[in-house]
């Protein structure tokens, strides 16, 4: 398994195509909320987008966009159904995280479902800490909140 990790941006067409796929996967877990969550989940002007290709083929993706001049948001993580448990998602974290350090950010956020209980151990297992809600997501009980100083 050859795995190449790129950075680039949203108007990646395989970025699009593996977010295509991530929208289709929340549907069914956010049910009744997706168009609550949809609208804060645009990718038009993401400056800063991984794809992974594994065997050249694109099987993973995230993003991440300031929050604050201290605060990375890490958004769309996503590995295709047929590639999950190899380690991808940790790849597409840990090239998220390297990225936002170097361009001087000293912290990440992001938002997760909370029906996602296999993305929420996983933030866990990677140091992020819950922390109370923010922004949009401050009055949604659906969703959990992590924080992890780089």
């Amino acid at each position: 398994m050859k795995i190449n990790v790129v950075r680039t941006s949203s108007e990646n067409s395989d970025f699009i195509e593996l977010v295509k796929q991530l929208d289709a996967y929340l549907k069914v877990m956010d049910g009744e909320e997706h168009e609550f969550y949809k609208q804060f989940n645009t990718i038009e002007t993401l400056k800063y987008v991984v794809v992974i290709y594994v065997d050249e083929i694109p099987a993973a993706c995230g993003a991440f966009r300031s929050y604050s001049n201290e605060t990375a948001e890490i958004k769309r993580m996503y590995v295709a159904v047929e590639v999950r448990r190899k380690g991808l998602a940790q790849n597409v974290l840990t090239a998220l995280e390297d990225w936002s350090k170097e361009i001087g950010f000293k912290n990440c956020i992001l938002e997760t479902g909370k029906r996602m209980t296999s993305a929420v151990a996983f933030y866990l297992k990677n140091k992020y800490k819950v922390i109370p809600n923010y922004g949009q997501y401050k009055h949604v009980g659906d969703s959990v909140c992590f924080q992890k100083n780089l």
